[in-house]
């Protein structure tokens, strides 16, 4: 198991990478997922991932299991990797496919990197 500091620390990196509040990430996770003709049922909309990323940002730290500790670990990898300015592309005057391709797949992590810093 983590040791106390060392959850604390992954538990504000991970509530700072993910910049989307629960609620946001469940509507992003359902419209991600909507075909034309259906819609799946809220708890089973988005990646695997995402519906792990949902599911603690509504648990307590006292409540998080190793399950939880190894999405977060990977959230926060993810994220720091693809958001950091010597690797992510540069913007370009219109965003191309593939950065909306990039924020989607941040998006699903409940990370939008459109957001601004609170």
């Amino acid at each position: 198991m983590t040791d106390a500091l060392e959850l604390d620390a992954l538990w504000d990196e991970f509530h700072r990478v993910v910049n989307m509040t629960s609620q946001e990430l469940a509507a992003w996770l359902r419209v991600s997922e909507a075909a034309e003709e259906s819609e799946p049922l809220p708890e089973h909309a988005g990646s695997p991932t995402g519906q792990h990323v949902l599911a603690i940002l509504q648990k307590r730290r006292t409540d998080l299991t190793e399950d939880d500790l190894d999405v977060m670990y990977k959230v926060v990898d993810t994220v720091t990797a693809e958001t950091d300015p010597e690797r992510a592309p540069k913007p370009e005057s219109e965003p191309g496919a593939e950065e909306t391709q990039r924020r989607h797949r941040l998006m699903s992590l409940g990370h939008d990197p459109l957001k601004p810093p609170s």
